[in-house]
């Protein structure tokens, strides 16, 4: 990576506030981040978060993780949560964790995150014990990079029998066990159309593993996708939650019809970030808000460098407008 990479994200990093202005951002008084003009000032931040990107937001231009690294710490970002097909991938043609490791680094980048799937929660005996040897194997690689998590949902349910809520929290507890050998901790996620979309029946799990380190992954288009109600939320402690999918959603559909390429860039839908931020910052909240799109429209009309910039700026536009009315920022 160049030096006038380095340069420019170590002059985001050290930015103090963003003035939100009209002038700075006239498109931000519209509520709609895609129309911002290309002569925008570069969005600097201080926020008490980072703020990252989910790769599943560049999965259209099948970039190889070693250049996905380097566009993420050029656009600007703190963190990258990265998934492990990619990395498999890219070990398969002859790359290393080494390499990897390097470039985080030489980016300057958090590896918040990796997204992985096995079923680890299956009622099949056989395929509990064949994902436990997978994720093994994965966190060994992400340690190996330098990672500390990796997302965990429940594959294999198509929906929670809640006579067997004990039975899932000792299956999450088994994985949990795998961050004593390998240092990486699985993150239970919620997904709003899986068979864990409820915020309680996630804290009930978490909680019922009696395991000091269990945690969650949370998402603000999964959250609503699930029919869960915002006003509780700050009722979790922030700060043992890792990371947060950031993004947006739309008025319409309704919440049980929207689907993942439905979700948009933070500030152009209707999430009430100027409620939800200031409870999760109360609440303990001090990681990553890692965006996480699959919007086709985005991929067919930018490239991935102008999606990240969108990306990184509308979210730092976003943190700042909800901490500063708050009186926080």
């Amino acid at each position: 990576m160049s030096k006038s990479i380095i340069s420019r994200r170590n002059a985001l990093k050290k930015g103090g506030l963003l003035a939100l202005t009209t002038a700075a951002f006239p498109a931000l008084a519209q509520n709609n981040i895609l129309e911002a003009p290309k002569s925008i000032k570069k969005v600097q931040h201080s926020l008490p978060f980072r703020v990252s990107l989910n790769t599943s937001t560049l999965m259209a231009y099948k970039l190889p993780v070693d250049v996905q690294i380097e566009k993420v710490a050029a656009a600007g970002f703190d963190g990258v949560e990265l998934w492990m097909r990619d990395i498999v991938a890219y070990l398969d043609q002859g790359g290393t964790t080494a390499n990897l490791k390097a470039k985080l680094q030489e980016g300057n980048l958090k590896l918040e995150n990796i997204i992985g799937f096995s079923e680890w929660c299956s009622d099949d005996a056989a395929k509990r014990k064949e994902a436990i040897e997978q994720l093994r194997e994965e966190m060994h690689i992400i340690r190996d990079i330098g990672g500390e998590h990796i997302a965990a949902p429940v594959m294999g349910l198509s929906q929670l029998e809640p006579a067997k809520m004990s039975d899932y929290a000792e299956r999450y507890r088994a994985i949990l066990e795998l961050e004593k050998e390998t240092g990486v901790l699985p993150v239970l996620e919620l997904w709003g159309m899986g068979a864990l979309h409820k915020i309680s029946d996630c804290a009930q799990i978490v909680i019922a593993t009696g395991h000091p380190k269990a945690t969650m992954l949370l998402d603000f288009y999964h959250v609503h996708r699930g029919g869960n109600s915002w006003n509780t939320v700050d009722v979790l402690n922030g700060s043992k939650l890792p990371v947060i999918h950031m993004n947006d959603y739309p008025a319409e559909p309704r919440f049980d019809l929207l689907k993942d390429a439905d979700r948009v860039l933070p500030g152009a839908g209707i999430c009430p970030f100027d409620d939800i931020v200031p409870k999760m910052y109360h609440a303990g909240f001090r990681g990553g808000f890692s965006v996480e799109l699959f919007n086709k429209g985005y991929w067919e009309t930018m490239d991935a460098d102008t999606l990240l910039q969108k990306s990184f700026e509308s979210t730092v536009l976003v943190l700042s407008r909800a901490l500063q009315k708050a009186g926080l920022y």
